[in-house]
């Protein structure tokens, strides 16, 4: 009976013990769990699982909601309470968004089970004073466990953060995998805070902390901005901005492993870093912020317009002009007799490439010393040179090419020959009653160059030849020239415009097929305006002399040109014949012969694009107010003052009386131009020389200009008003042109171009690519373009740019008007693009 009390003694004893044992064992256990979940707050956001982004963002929020209430000072820790790690767990948390779920928490708990749980022991065994007395071997593994895991984690993101962007970002909008998505959107919100942390890090170590009640304001803004973001999370939108932030970590990797190693921010610190981050409300934004949105506009930009350039393939390599080297035009003509393949014979599509810098292209050398010599590698060519070197053209001197200021005519100097002209004939009275002139088969265009001088201003023209790049020298020096020939079409300019026409043995043709050739200078010379002729029919006696000195004057008698003066510089050994043309019609109607015929009353004197040359006479204006009636005032005061004929009853292009459109248009520019152009843009005017005005009207932009050292070259479009003949009228120049179209301009001729509502409406017709690619060829590396249009067709002009890397020195915009001010760079593409029209 004994044993079995005892027995019954020692089996209750051993129950009690097993209980007491099971309930320390269920003590424990709840301890750790409830342990977990104060910490989870600062563990679970630092995860990369695979977990949906709203379902992993509602859970984490739930969980910050109630570590704050449980455990209020949990941010007030000291520096070195808290590890780097837990740390960045505490700044990632503005990631959380949307209501508390408990479906999705439980959901995300069972996703957590295994790498969650691992990391809460990890974060337990940091904290020293949360550790229990009794701690098995068992933990030991745990945190072996821990570091394996680690390991892997930052393997997995390190990997995702060096995702080409082509992975990153879909500009296509295709939906990707969930996994990689939700991978992809939760690096980026821990990458965009690591990236503020680091900035910021000076501030944030200088404060102690923050209480519960700064950080509920706090959860609540993130909470909102979260929600904002929500709403595009499987867009396009947040792709890129995390992909940004992903580029700008990479510039931090140095600095984050460091971080890791041993820095640590006091999660007091971390709390109010991440309210100055994401509020942005104040007056100074961060430079993450500032960075992150310039990198999304660019990135944006590249997505969605970028454009890929390539260098055009060609035989005329770095001298591409599209419609003198289509080549392939060019071989089919039927005949070569009247030049015809030096005229335009422009492409059906125009060339959408960019044209190849020749080797060892330097800035050009600023007006005035461009004048006397400019680099040799800028324009590589010794023909001339060899040529025409004993006529003091061009020289070899150097890495220079030189130019004494001569000429075939004028070997002792431009301005000598210049002013024996003005002596022979007073009446020209160079820069008063002289100021626009046309310099026919210019050379080098010396004569044109030293008329500056003298305050005229002169339209120099050549063919592109085998006297090898004439107007291309000119331009290099800083002197206006064009290539273009007398060939069977007229000239691109209006009639009766030209002061003077000046023709320095230019080797045309002036006599033959019943005199078309001069008779298309009589179009565009003024009348009472000079013809002024140096060449060898004027003083020499040889045979072929003769018989053209006999040729011409009979066609200019019968055009009615009165010989002024016929002399002989004794200085240069060359003589001079000077014509006048006619101020009315009297003369034509008493000729024996009218032969030359005056041309149709339906012939405009005006129409000059791609017109067949005639051999016929315009009569000359006999009406006082029609123009050409009266020669225009004395230089300067005809820059200013509308012209006799620009009358009231006219309207302007701007719906004013004609005057009145003149005047606002001219104190429009004049205004532009000083408050903005000069002074706002940062541009160096002295280095500015040849300019380009690509969609003049009446000139102004060029008038407000006229006190600086350049030259503007006007440009009417086809489809606008014909104001060419008031911008003449002004003492200014200008051409015809169309901008589908490339212009007869050597490439990198212009250091300037001002384009003025030109691009939205020529996009309509041949798109926008060939136009900047055109802008491109003409503009001289490190010149700037001006651009004033509607802003959907800026923002098309700022990607193509960009895409060409170009420098966008000033962006505006008001209403629907905007403003473009860019630098053309030297880049230049690695692809080329094959031209086969223009290629031999």
């Amino acid at each position: 009976m004994a044993t079995g009390k005892y027995t019954r003694l020692d089996t209750r004893r051993q129950s009690t013990n097993y209980c007491s044992t099971v309930t320390i064992v269920v003590f424990v256990g709840l301890c750790l769990v409830g342990v977990w979940m104060m910490t989870s707050s600062s563990a679970v956001p630092g995860q990369n699982v695979d977990v949906p982004p709203q379902e992993k963002k509602n859970d984490v929020k739930e969980q910050v909601t109630k570590s704050s209430e449980s455990n209020p000072k949990q941010f007030e820790d000291s520096q070195g309470d808290l590890p780097d790690d837990a740390t960045k767990g505490d700044t990632n948390t503005n990631v959380a968004q949307g209501d508390n779920n408990s479906d999705a928490q439980e959901n995300q708990e069972e996703k957590f089970e295994g790498k969650a749980e691992v990391k809460t022991e990890e974060k337990l065994d940091e904290k020293p004073e949360e550790k229990l007395d009794k701690e098995s071997n068992t933990d030991k593994s745990v945190d072996a466990q821990n570091e394996e895991t680690q390991s892997e984690q930052r393997s997995t993101e390190d990997g995702d953060s060096k995702k080409p962007e082509g992975e990153a970002n879909s500009e296509t909008g295709k939906v990707k995998s969930d996994d990689n998505e939700n991978k992809l959107a939760g690096q980026g919100d821990s990458d965009e805070n690591s990236v503020e942390n680091q900035l910021d890090s000076g501030d944030s170590e200088k404060k102690s902390g923050s209480d519960e009640t700064e950080k509920k304001p706090e959860t609540e803004e993130k909470d909102s901005k979260s929600d904002q973001r929500g709403e595009t999370e499987n867009g396009q939108i947040v792709e890129k901005v995390d992909q940004n932030d992903k580029e700008s970590v990479k510039s931090t990797d140095g600095q984050a492993d460091n971080k890791n190693s041993g820095e640590v921010f006091p999660s007091g610190a971390a709390s109010e870093l991440l309210n100055e981050t994401t509020t942005q409300s104040g007056s100074w934004s961060t430079q993450a912020a500032e960075s992150k949105n310039e990198k999304e506009a660019q990135l944006s930009t590249n997505q969605k317009n970028g454009y890929n350039w390539k260098l055009c393939n060609v035989t005329a390599g770095p001298d591409y002009i599209p419609c003198l080297d289509n080549l392939q035009a060019i071989k089919s003509l039927r005949s070569t007799k009247h030049y015809e393949h030096r005229e335009r014979h422009c492409p059906a599509e125009p060339p959408t490439c960019l044209v190849s810098l020749p080797e060892g292209y330097r800035r050009p050398i600023e007006w005035p010393k461009s004048r006397e010599k400019i680099w040799y590698y800028n324009v590589p060519h010794t023909k001339l040179a060899q040529i025409k070197g004993h006529q003091n053209w061009v020289k070899v001197t150097g890495e220079y090419l030189t130019f004494p200021g001569g000429g075939t005519q004028f070997k002792h100097g431009a301005l000598h020959y210049i002013d024996f002209i003005n002596e022979s004939v007073p009446e020209i009275a160079w820069g008063k009653r002289s100021r626009v002139v046309l310099d026919v088969g210019c050379g080098v265009a010396s004569f044109g160059g030293f008329l500056f001088d003298r305050d005229v201003l002169t339209m120099s023209f050549a063919p592109k030849d085998e006297h090898e790049a004439q107007v291309q020298f000119a331009l290099e020096r800083g002197i206006p020239g064009i290539s273009a020939v007398m060939g069977t079409k007229r000239l691109p300019f209006p009639g009766t415009v030209f002061d003077i026409v000046h023709c320095a043995r230019c080797r045309v043709p002036w006599h033959i097929e019943g005199g078309k050739l001069l008779l298309e200078l009589n179009r565009v010379l003024r009348p009472g305006g000079f013809f002024v002729w140096s060449a060898t029919p004027v003083y020499q006696k040889l045979a072929e002399d003769v018989e053209i000195w006999n040729a011409m004057s009979a066609l200019t008698k019968a055009i009615c040109w009165e010989v002024v003066s016929i002399t002989k510089d004794t200085v240069n050994g060359v003589g001079i014949a000077i014509y006048r043309k006619p101020i009315s019609n009297d003369c034509y109607e008493k000729r024996s012969e009218q032969r030359p015929p005056i041309c149709e009353a339906s012939d405009d004197p005006n129409a000059a694009w791609n017109v067949p040359l005639q051999a016929c006479m315009h009569k000359i204006p006999s009406d006082s107010q029609q123009r050409g009636s009266q020669w225009p005032e004395q230089w300067p005061a005809r820059l200013g003052k509308a012209p006799y004929w620009m009358l009231n009853s006219q309207v302007g292009v701007y719906g004013k009386p004609a005057p009145e459109d003149f005047a606002a248009d001219y104190e429009h520019w004049k205004r532009v131009v000083s408050k903005s152009y000069i002074s706002g843009m940062g541009i160096n005017w002295s280095t500015v020389r040849n300019v380009m005005d690509m969609r003049s009207v009446y000139g102004g932009f060029a008038a407000a200009l006229k006190d600086l050292q350049l030259w503007v070259m006007n440009v009417i479009t086809l489809d606008s008003p014909d104001t060419l003949p008031i911008i003449y009228e002004r003492g200014l120049f200008g051409i015809y042109h169309d901008w589908c179209e490339s212009f007869n301009t050597y490439p990198r001729t212009y250091d300037l171009l001002h384009a003025d509502h030109l691009f939205s409406k020529v996009k309509k017709r041949c798109g926008i690519v060939a136009v900047v690619a055109e802008v491109d060829r003409i503009l001289r590396p490190e010149g700037k373009l001006i651009v004033r249009d509607d802003v959907e067709t800026i923002n098309e002009l700022e990607n193509l740019v960009r895409a060409m890397k170009w420098e966008v020195r000033m962006t505006y915009s008001k209403e629907k008007e905007g403003l473009l001010c860019v630098q053309k760079s030297m880049w230049r593409p690695k692809e080329w693009q094959t031209v086969t029209y223009a290629t031999a």
